[in-house]
């Protein structure tokens, strides 16, 4: 290998290593401040000299003498922290500050870029300084050619993977005789996290090409009973011996190609699941800087705040722990910057001085439930009120709901603008990243205690089970993990909530919406009964009606690309067994969105009549009344004004009706009361009662539902549109 060559080789390992050292070197720090007892401090110190004494080895060899010379300053400031028993907070920011800048350092050398007025080099006087040493005149190094063009700088950007731990050490130094050294066969290789993409892509496709060949197996077996039926008919004939020879062979065909099948299909779920298995880090792998970030925020507001991982020896997939990096620190930066108060607040409260921040991880079946919980003065509802006031937005009366708002784009409690909170960004892109790895995030707060985000995600993002539906002429694909059940709607199972279609389910309401008419897609045949999926996304529950249900599978997980990953309501391609590919709904999105949609025709609309239909009003505000009274009677309804509920039922009594539309608070009989009346009644059991009230509270909501009432409108988001509409839909 010429001179030039082997410099990129070396600078290539050495910034390899450098990567691990500067995640190495921040751990260490953190345990080092946080430390009171000189033996401990002292402990620390040697773990952080053996490891700038690495760095320092690798930056010589890789001709690196900027990096090589910050490591030994460093090293003779931290001797003299050890020497003292003590480091102040102004040591170890000029420490942290110099991990900062080798670790720029190192993309700088990886980008081939010089190091000259880097930020590495404007420190070395100020660690100079530190250290009590005095500069060295330091003779330039002598200048090195340029690589050759054909020969570029090996990638570094892509993390690397240990696929085995470190041997323990041998209590002896010899090896078995006619064998490898104890532990040789679990010596650690590094093997670059593309490659183990790739790899796992292909033991993916390996799979579907087993679940494909199951298929083929299935289809040979279908011809071998067409021709047993065939034989049976031409039994006697001279075809017969023919057939029976065919049918001999293709029996045999048959067994030999099941047998294959199965052994490919060991194969192939055991090279997926050693390829996974390859993929994965510990929890606390992948919060790697987390506690560094947790660290700085706090000292730039004057905070003092401890980050604390739990379950941190979870294994899990490596593409997940990178997509939970983002969400993960802005959620941490959040909790120190909104979340712990100052110290002197929190020792007034009678808390420490020091809040803390914990992040935990745990399985939950075939997903992952990662919480950022803060001990802080928790969520401030009175200001999300106010800012959702502010900019129009409709204000939730329950406080979860409320909490739910801090999601939303530009809202933000902060009093002022710093540069981690105020500027109401942060926690929709949290939101944004979850839902982009086919998860969701909910948030619940208690105050003066805290708040607590919690972030459920599938176990894997490679190959998922899937459920299969048509609507729009379509075939779409909902992560079976996501479907709490199928259910088949008839129109009485349907109600109206606020001029929204939901689905009545014990004493519950869950959102209702046509999955055809969310997507754009136009719409299918009417039925009498329709199918229809209830997705789950954390606590939401919402259905969505489909024209058909196809089937479940398992299918490999594509990305759809950077030109159409923000479809709306598509997370990704599913790979069928068969080779096909459909889209992948976003079950959270779907979920949010059912939610919102406003009633749509979902069943054959009841042929027309030409007579008047007769409506029963019952309000006793004479004004809430009289503006009712004129919008059914302008849409062509007779309309039967009464003053209470009791009016309401006697005039119902004596002249029927074929609606019931009703305030709830009235004298003498309520709207609930008479709602239990007319359910009650043979007669009237099946009479259409639209609830009008004031009362939007889910409880208030749920109690007219058990009563029995056809559709709940609130007053405050009162349109007679949906008024109407609503009537249509149950006359």
């Amino acid at each position: 290998m010429d001179r030039d060559r082997l410099a990129q080789a070396l600078l290539a390992t050495f910034l390899e290593e450098l990567e691990g050292h500067v995640v190495s070197l921040n751990r260490e720090l953190l345990a080092l401040e946080r430390e009171t007892a000189p033996a401990r401090i002292a402990e620390r110190v040697a773990s952080l000299l053996r490891t700038l004494h690495s760095v320092k080895g690798a930056a010589r060899a890789a001709s690196a003498t900027l990096v090589e010379t910050a490591c030994h300053r460093m090293e003779e400031l931290l001797e003299r922290v050890r020497d003292t028993g003590a480091g102040t907070p102004e040591v170890y920011e000029l420490c942290f500050t110099t991990v900062d800048a080798l670790d720029d350092a190192g993309r700088r050398l990886a980008a081939r870029q010089d190091l000259a007025g880097s930020p590495l080099e404007t420190l070395l006087p100020q660690l100079e300084r530190a250290a009590g040493t005095r500069a060295p005149a330091r003779a330039a190094p002598p200048p090195r050619a340029p690589p050759p063009p054909s020969a570029p700088l090996p990638p570094t950007a892509a993390p690397l993977v240990d696929l085995a731990p470190p041997p323990a050490p041998s209590a002896s130094a010899e090896p078995p005789a006619g064998g490898a050294p104890p532990g040789a066969e679990a010596l650690p290789v590094r093997v670059s996290a593309q490659k183990l993409d790739a790899l796992l892509a292909r033991s993916g496709e390996l799979r579907v090409a087993t679940l494909r060949l199951e298929g083929r197996a299935e289809a040979l077996e279908s011809v071998r009973e067409t021709l047993a039926q065939a034989r049976e008919a031409v039994l006697g004939t001279p075809g017969e011996q023919a057939l029976l020879r065919a049918q001999t062979e293709l029996a045999r065909v048959t067994l030999e190609l099941a047998a294959d099948r199965r052994t490919l299909g060991g194969v192939a779920t055991g090279l997926d699941d050693e390829v996974r298995r390859a993929r994965t880090l510990s929890f606390e792998e992948g919060c790697e800087g987390l506690e560094r970030a947790a660290r700085d925020v706090a000292r730039s507001l004057g905070r003092q705040a401890r980050l604390e991982i739990q379950g941190g020896a979870l294994e899990l997939d490596r593409s997940l722990l990178q997509g939970l990096r983002e969400p993960l620190l802005h959620l941490v930066r959040n909790a120190v910057a909104h979340g712990l108060e100052a110290p002197e607040e929190r020792q007034r409260l009678g808390k420490d001085a020091e809040g803390r921040v914990t992040l935990s991880a745990r399985l939950k079946g075939s997903r992952v439930e990662v919480t950022v919980d803060d001990d802080g003065r928790g969520l401030d509802l009175d200001a999300l009120r106010r800012q959702a006031l502010a900019r129009g937005l409709r204000v939730p009366d329950d406080d979860e709901e409320v909490a739910r708002l801090v999601f939303l784009p530009g809202l933000s409690t902060a009093t002022q603008v710093t540069q981690v909170a105020g500027r109401g960004v942060g926690l929709d892109v949290v939101r944004m990243h979850v839902e982009g790895l086919r998860g969701g995030v909910e948030v619940t707060t208690r105050p003066g205690q805290g708040t607590c985000f919690t972030l459920d995600v599938p176990l894997t993002l490679s190959t998922l089970r899937v459920l299969l539906v048509s609507a729009g002429g379509q075939t779409l694909a909902l992560a079976s993990e996501s479907v709490a059940r199928l259910v088949r709607l008839a129109p009485d199972e349907v109600r109206d909530m606020e001029g929204r279609p939901a689905w009545a389910s014990g004493d519950a309401l869950v959102p209702l919406a046509s999955l055809a008419d969310v997507l754009g897609l136009p719409p299918g045949p009417p039925r009498a009964r329709r199918g229809a999926v209830v997705l789950a996304a954390g606590s939401a529950r919402a259905v969505v009606v489909v024209d058909e249900v196809l089937a479940e599978q398992e299918a490999l997980v594509r990305s759809l690309g950077h030109r159409v990953r923000r479809a709306r309501h598509v997370s990704a391609a599913a790979v069928l067994p068969d080779g096909r590919l459909s889209l992948l709904l976003n079950p959270v999105s779907l979920v949010r969105a059912a939610g919102g949609r406003p009633a749509a025709s979902l069943f054959p609309a009841p042929a027309t009549q030409k007579t008047r239909r007769r409506v029963v009003l019952a309000d006793d505000s004479p004004t809430t009344r009289a503006l009712e009274q004129s919008i059914l009677e302008s849409a062509g309804y007779e309309v039967v004004p009464c003053v209470d509920g009791a009016d309401a039922w006697e005039r119902l009594q004596s002249g029927g009706a074929d609606a019931l539309v009703l305030d709830v608070e009235m004298p003498r009989m309520d709207g609930f009361a008479l709602t239990e009346a007319v359910r009650a009644s043979p007669r009237f059991s099946r009479l259409p009662v639209v609830l009008v009230t004031a009362r939007g509270k889910p409880e208030d909501k749920a109690r007219g539902l058990q009563a029995g009432a056809s559709a709940y409108l609130v007053k405050s988001a009162f349109d007679p549109t949906s008024l109407l509409e609503t009537l249509r839909r149950l006359l």
